[in-house]
């Protein structure tokens, strides 16, 4: 007997090291594609919110599909599944190279009907066999009889989460898409002979694991909602607190990569076999989200140094408490592929609530502070007072304290807020919150007081401001690209802003002030300067085209006789900028100049040669850079559009990326004449709410950039190059290597 120990021993632990290899390769290809692929259909599809709607449809449909087969499967005995699925693999690696098919949309087509069919017909086959690589494995391991086999899942998110990481920052930086095309598909081929390793040893026949003998009762449907739920809200919450720190605290590129990392490693905590991780973080879980309900509502100051990072450190903590909950709740391992079927619909149902039905129904990031007081009230926490656990076992003391403290807290929430008629008082607002604070610190343990302590807190800390500031007709307006709101300015003006993200400027106080080109388009930025010479540059009809509407603050350049065009890719910016309520840039200056919506690579594809002298393109002040609308590609696009002699300005003002290298090898390439001009308002200009800016001119002309520079009487310089730097094409660009925290001239 000693010495058959000896043997299952080194054989479990073979089996279960093949089994981990496996899946944590799956997972990790799964993570690759996504990006990959979305980078292959940006310049062919632009990035319109109908088309990135379509493309999460079909990536959550492929994973529930995935899954529902895996779960389908259990009805065969193990060997038998290992057949279908080898030969599945083997079917769908026939449309290797991963990659989108050659087709193109036709110009009045339906992007929520062409691109799912584009994407399903290029990636379905793949995507659909991985996805249920986690699940099924999962099963035939526990048909080796090696150990429990959940703690299995924590190696699929491991290498999710491998995946998430590598292709930011090796894969996109070091290969181009058609390189990694090819290295994708060789991963598969290695995942299809991992697979079939696996399946290999499995058992032929399994009778007393087969579901079709099982006597196990089915989960009752209370226990599958709870699953359902217990994944949906961190799903929500991934996304929910990554708009909220990409909005409302700071813009910074790859900054996406870090809630979704949390979320993926909270699964290798929370379904780890040693609980002692998890359970240290469920403790600590009640106290951390307390603390970040005061930094939801901080968009500005030191402090969001602090709560920037606790926000992200909050999901974390609430996803493993969430994800350790479903661990407990786990079933028998007859019933595993249904609990993961059941988990990947509640993170569908979450990513669809936050990406689709929450910018619709809400005008700012509501859909969090749901997220918020309901994982709160998910959360299973006991009380860390010894002397408080008892009370909430659920006996009569235990209802009238819940009862009692949620009107308690119901009521600190309004006080000093100017609500309902009470008075105000930022010291009696701070005791409150601190009282609310207290309440629910003694809650943990009772989930209802809990979660209302959570709501309490939310409003009491800045809730009540954010909806009165939503109940404003006008002043803060939601779309699938991000929440831009109208705030007072300094000197007497009105500021449009994408979380924090100038979008535009105006001075208020008389008509003349009120046209006044302010923010990066005063009269000494690079385009001030080149609009105030277009008619020198190119005559009295010049015909002048813009991309990026923001608040529409470059209308007022318009001349008599000059046509404008003007390129917007969301229909929002479009409402606010014609809204004379609102901003009058357009209304005073160009109220006939047509705005052609959609991405602007697609649209300038369509439009005629030469059909613009002078070209702007201003899709880059915000932190997040569309890639596709800078690569050679693109500038091809730019100098068909333009005359002979035009003019292009780029505008490359940013606080994180320094985009000189991108432009300075497309001029080089393209063989375009490049000058820039980096302006820094003195007080007085500041005063006029003038703004530093920086802009590069390019021409095919070196007449038409050495008329400008002479006429400007400004100062242009050289656009300094990177030795080595390529330029940007749609097969290869990363914004990795031009990341910079401070701002290099």
């Amino acid at each position: 007997m000693g010495t058959i120990a000896q043997v299952a021993e080194p054989m479990s632990t073979s089996v279960r090291a093949r089994f981990i290899a496996t899946i944590f390769t799956g997972s990790f290809l799964l993570f690759l594609v996504q990006p990959m692929i979305a980078k292959m259909a940006l310049p062919r599809l632009g990035g319109a919110p109908s088309v990135w709607n379509s493309a999460m449809l079909v990536y959550q449909a492929l994973l529930l599909a995935g899954y529902a087969y895996a779960h389908w499967l259990g009805r065969f005995q193990a060997r038998r599944q290992a057949e279908i699925h080898v030969a599945l693999l083997v079917l769908a690696g026939l449309t290797l190279p991963i990659g989108l098919l050659p087709f193109f949309p036709p110009a009045a087509s339906n992007p929520f009907l062409w691109v799912p069919w584009l994407l399903i017909l290029s990636i379905g086959p793949l995507f659909f066999v991985v996805s249920a690589q986690a699940p099924l494995l999962q099963r035939w391991f526990a048909f080796s009889d090696s150990g429990d086999p959940y703690p299995l899942y924590a190696a699929s998110n491991l290498g999710s989460f491998g995946g998430l990481i590598a292709y930011p920052l090796f894969v996109e930086p070091w290969l181009g898409l058609n390189q990694q095309r090819w290295l994708w598909s060789i991963g598969y081929g290695l995942l299809v002979m991992l697979v079939a390793w696996c399946g290999v040893r499995l058992p032929r026949s399994t009778p007393q694991q087969n579901p079709v003998v099982d006597t196990i009762d089915a989960p009752r449907p209370g226990t599958v909602g709870q699953w359902i739920a217990l994944a949906m809200v961190p799903s929500g919450l991934i996304l929910s607190t990554t708009l909220h720190i990409t909005t409302d605290v700071v813009a910074m590129p790859l900054l996406w990569v870090l809630p979704l990392a949390a979320y993926l490693l909270s699964f290798t905590i929370a379904f780890a076999a040693n609980r002692r991780l998890a359970g240290a973080i469920l403790r600590i879980a009640p106290f951390i989200l307390l603390l970040a309900c005061f930094g939801v509502f901080m968009d500005r100051g030191r402090l969001l140094l602090l709560f920037g990072p606790l926000a992200i450190v909050n999901l974390f903590t609430l996803s493993v408490a969430l994800h350790s909950r479903l661990y407990q709740l786990r079933p028998p391992k007859q019933q595993l592929t249904l609990f993961y079927l059941a988990m990947s619909v509640g993170g569908a149902l979450g990513g669809l609530f936050c990406a689709l039905i929450a910018p619709l129904i809400f005008n700012w990031t509501y859909e969090h502070l749901l997220l918020l007081i309901a994982a709160g009230y998910l959360m299973l926490c006991r009380s860390p007072f010894d002397r408080f656990v008892n009370l909430w076992d659920g006996g009569k003391a235990a209802r009238v304290a819940t009862i009692a403290g949620i009107v308690t807290v119901a009521l600190l929430a309004v006080v000093g807020k100017q609500v309902f008629g009470l008075p105000g008082s930022e010291k009696l607002s701070l005791i409150a919150a601190l009282g609310i604070l207290a309440v629910g610190i003694f809650a943990i343990g009772s989930r209802p007081l809990f979660a209302a302590s959570v709501a309490a807190l939310l409003f009491a800390a800045g809730g009540w401001q954010k909806l009165e500031l939503s109940a404003s007709p006008g002043k803060m307006t939601r779309s699938f690209f991000g929440i831009y709101a109208i705030q007072p300015g300094e000197y007497n003006s009105r500021v449009l802003v994408h979380g924090t993200t100038l979008h535009g400027i105006q001075n208020l106080g008389s008509p003349e002030r009120s046209r006044t080109e302010t923010s990066y388009y005063a009269h000494r930025s690079g385009v001030g300067l080149a609009m105030d010479r277009a008619t020198e540059l190119f005559g009295p009809n010049t015909r002048v085209a813009i991309v990026g509407l923001g608040a529409g603050t470059l209308a007022c350049y318009a001349r008599p006789g000059q046509r404008w065009t003007f390129y917007e890719i969301d229909p929002a910016v479009v409402r606010i900028a014609r809204d004379p309520s609102r901003f009058t840039f357009l209304s005073q200056c160009t109220p006939d100049a047509p705005i052609k919506l959609g991405d602007a690579r697609l649209v300038i594809e369509r439009e005629p040669a030469g059909a613009a002298d002078l070209l702007v393109l201003d899709a880059f002040s915000s932190d997040s850079i569309p890639t596709h609308l800078l690569t050679r590609e693109a500038f091809q696009d730019y100098r068909r559009l333009l005359s002979g002699r035009g003019l292009l300005l780029v505008h490359i003002s940013n606080r994180f990326l320094d985009l000189k290298p991108v432009i300075a090898a497309a001029a080089a390439d393209g063989g375009w004449t490049a000058r820039l001009r980096i302006y820094r308002p003195d007080a007085t200009a500041e005063a006029q709410n003038e703004t530093e800016s920086d802009w590069i001119a390019m021409s095919p002309s070196s007449q038409t950039m050495e008329r400008l520079v002479r006429g400007s009487g400004q100062t242009w310089r050289p656009v300094p190059q990177r030795a080595g730097f390529a330029p940007w094409t749609d097969d290869h660009a990363s914004v990795l290597p031009l990341i910079s925290l401070a701002r290099r001239n």
